[in-house]
């Protein structure tokens, strides 16, 4: 053992997770589950790509009127 090491230490809230976790095994599938329903989704290339093309490009100060 090196005379380096510190004594394993976690914060309140890792200990909270880590107890959330063990009196609720189903969590991490819900979570996964959630996740799925908002972020985990098929990206067609090709319809984005016509997405981007078609943008048209923002003035830099929005509410600046054109009278000049």
């Amino acid at each position: 053992m090196s005379i380096f090491r510190r004594p394993d230490y976690q914060s309140d809230a890792t200990q909270f997770i880590n107890n959330l976790k063990a009196s609720k095994p189903e969590l991490e599938k819900q979570q996964q589950l959630g996740r799925s329903l908002l972020w985990d989704k098929a990206v067609d290339r090709k319809v984005w790509g016509e997405y981007s093309e078609a943008r048209v490009p923002q003035k830099p100060y929005v509410y600046q009127t054109s009278g000049d």
